[in-house]
């Protein structure tokens, strides 16, 4: 595998993890009803048309898993895959919501700001780590290719 192809994977997981952990912050207050907690929201769709509205449910959180590219047989570089986070809500108290539970819980997205921009700051510098390694490599080849007599 060349050097270009190595860092170039550097910098495509660090954009997922900046594209990840933007979605999650502007995500953060997506909130929804509480997943079949209390079957009200089960017995909908049954034989006759729910009267109750239906709510959307609670943004689901993602994270990047990155791993090393060794399965090949040159190996190097990174894959980077999305998952999603597990669990994926918490319950918050929230009585004003009109998908809150009898209890005025409602789910809310399992994201930790404080996290996220540890994610971005980490992206960050992979990603100019990445591009470094990218222009010293090609300024090497450069000097080399620049044979005067």
């Amino acid at each position: 595998m060349s050097i270009y192809s190595i860092a170039t994977s550097g910098l495509s997981a660090a954009s997922l993890r900046v594209s990840v952990a933007a979605s999650n912050v502007a995500n953060v207050s997506t909130t929804g009803p509480l997943p079949a907690s209390g079957g009200s929201a089960s017995s909908a769709g049954a034989a006759s048309p729910s009267i109750a509205p239906t709510f959307p449910p609670a943004y689901v959180p993602l994270r990047v898993d990155q791993v090393d590219q060794s399965s090949s047989s040159t190996p190097g570089g990174t894959i980077a895959t999305v998952s999603t986070v597990s669990p994926s809500y918490t319950a918050q108290s929230d009585p004003s919501a009109p998908f809150a539970n009898q209890d005025g819980l409602i789910a809310a997205p399992n994201v930790d700001l404080a996290d996220q921009f540890v994610q971005l700051t980490a992206a960050k510098y992979s990603f100019i780590a990445n591009a470094k390694v990218i222009q010293a490599y090609s300024e090497t080849e450069k000097s080399l290719l620049d044979i005067t007599t």
